[in-house]
This record gives C-alpha cells, sequence and structure tokens, in this order.
C-alpha cells in the first residue's frame, strides 16, 4: 500500500493531489511542532496533553487549506457542505490522535528521544492513514 502510494505521488493521476496534501501537512506539522513546544515550554502543559490540544487546533488549519487548495477541484462548498467536512475530517483525523500519540509517548518514553522530534516522527507515521481516509471520506475521492 505504501509503495503504491509513493508510485501515485510520483507519476500517478492523483500525484499532483498527493503532493499538495503533503505540502499541507508539511506545514501543518511545523505549526503543530511550534505549538506543541510553546504549550509545553510557555504554558506547562504536559507534552501529550499539548500534542493533543496542537493537533485539534492543526486539523482546523489542515482541513481549510486542503479543502480550498489540495481538494480543490471536488472541495466543499457552501457552509452547509463545509461543515459537515470539517466534521468529517475531525472523525478522520481525531481517529489517528491516538495513533499519534501512542507514537509519540512510545519514542519519547522507550527511546529517550525529545519530544518534539518525536512528535515529526510520529506525524509522518499516522500520515499515510490520514490521507486515505481523509481522501476517500472527507472529500469522495
Amino acid at each position: 500500500m505504501v509503495r503504491a502510494l509513493l508510485r501515485q505521488a510520483v507519476g500517478g493521476r492523483f500525484a499532483v493531489r498527493i503532493r499538495r496534501f503533503a505540502i499541507v501537512g508539511a506545514v501543518a506539522a511545523g505549526l503543530q511542532t511550534l505549538l506543541l513546544g510553546g504549550f509545553v515550554e510557555y504554558a506547562g502543559i504536559h507534552y501529550l496533553l499539548a500534542a493533543a490540544i496542537a493537533i485539534e487546533i492543526t486539523i482546523v488549519f489542515q482541513y481549510a487549506l486542503n479543502n480550498f487548495w489540495t481538494f480543490r477541484a471536488v472541495k466543499n462548498t457552501g457552509w452547509g457542505e463545509y461543515l459537515h467536512g470539517l466534521i468529517k475530517t475531525n472523525l478522520v483525523r481525531g481517529s489517528a490522535i491516538p495513533i499519534q500519540l501512542g507514537v509519540l509517548y512510545g519514542i519519547v518514553t522507550w527511546s529517550g528521544i525529545a519530544y518534539l522530534i518525536a512528535n515529526i516522527i510520529a506525524i509522518l507515521i499516522s500520515g499515510v492513514y490520514r490521507y486515505v481516509l481523509d481522501a476517500r471520506w472527507t472529500w469522495d475521492v
């Protein structure tokens, strides 16, 4: 499945969409990491709770950007359709939160890698899951 996804990213019919999704994801990962660091270092919030808050903020950010740019050919328009898509993406990405937090916790606990670096790894691992479900369910492609 990962090999097929990588093949599609390079030259398949969904190549542009997959690359755009990855760009939006990279920007959101940077934002999420900044928020996570800020919540932990400046607000004193435990890294797992801070990660959950940062993830939810970036879910909304990513939906707006993906709807406008990545999936613009099939984007959700009008308030009702837009909010329905936002609920769908929250369900999809919300279901990925335990995966990401579990990977984050495991990496920090068992390897001693700093939580910010571990968060990037966790984002990458849960990213394929999020793309497949979002593309197929939130935007029906």
